[in-house]
């Protein structure tokens, strides 16, 4: 049985399709996540912003249940991620009822992982083989499509190492487009990069916007988020501080906190 409680915690989770209420999490005595509200509509890009150690990252892996809350719940396209309701409480899933969704939650990590003993195209085509049992023939021809789609046919055949950084990233966002998710979390993912490269990542995900694909991104990149996003939440503490869309946040953004970020990484 989870720790975790929510007074209002439902048996189903309604539209938007993604739903965070009350987010609490704590590594030791230092509470990372201060109560977190957020909502996702569907076929959106909400950027979350904020300072070194705000909670954004945490708040991305809660998202998927790769960091388990010690309050509130996450639901994602009506279903509450990696917990159960009984009397009251939410209850842990099983593994293997977590790994199902998180097959439907793309998620793209700052540093690729991708795997160094497999090819470019072996990376894209296990996933669907392995979490969601499909046909390999029928995924290979799926994955030599996104392979098409980020620009990177030509390297179907070559292994991670003989990639630059902003390739491997394109192979990983391919690898999460694989799996057909509803939605596809993105964790900085330029900060690994040079900055030649940065430009080739974000023009993947400005497709994946221009196309309607549901996606949350944490960035530093404010020229960016100005572009993509829908919804600009800033983070800082543990805690939203303002949200809303690009213009107004970070044209106008209505706390002093906000603006002091903005200041300093404009």
């Amino acid at each position: 049985m989870s720790a975790v409680t929510h007074a209002e915690v439902p048996a189903e989770v309604a539209a938007p399709v993604v739903q965070v209420r009350g987010a609490r999490k704590s590594f030791g005595h230092h509470e990372v996540l201060h109560g977190v509200d957020l909502d996702v509509e569907r076929g959106t890009v909400t950027v979350v912003l904020g300072p070194s150690g705000s909670g954004k990252s945490t708040l991305l892996r809660a998202i998927n249940h790769l960091e388990k809350l010690d309050a509130g719940y996450v639901g994602v396209d009506g279903e509450l991620v990696g917990v159960r309701v009984a009397h009251g409480r939410l209850h842990e899933l099983s593994e293997r009822a977590i790994l199902r969704q998180r097959a439907r939650i793309g998620f793209v990590f700052q540093g690729f992982n991708l795997f160094p003993h497999l090819t470019v195209l072996e990376n894209v085509v296990e996933a669907p083989v392995a979490a969601l049992r499909r046909d390999r023939g029928e995924v290979r021809a799926e994955a030599l499509a996104l392979l098409d789609r980020v620009g990177l046919a030509d390297k179907a055949d070559a292994y991670p190492r003989q990639l630059s950084g902003g390739q491997q990233q394109r192979v990983a966002i391919a690898r999460a487009l694989a799996l057909r998710p509803q939605l596809i979390l993105f964790d900085e993912p330029t900060s690994a990069l040079d900055p030649e490269l940065v430009g080739e990542v974000l023009a993947v995900i400005k497709d994946l916007a221009a196309a309607g694909t549901t996606m949350i991104i944490v960035t530093h990149e404010i020229g960016f988020a100005r572009e993509v996003a829908d919804t600009v939440v800033f983070l800082d503490g543990g805690r939203v501080v303002e949200q809303g869309p690009p213009d107004e946040v970070l044209t106008r953004p209505r706390h002093a906190r906000t603006a002091a970020f903005l200041s300093r990484v404009r």
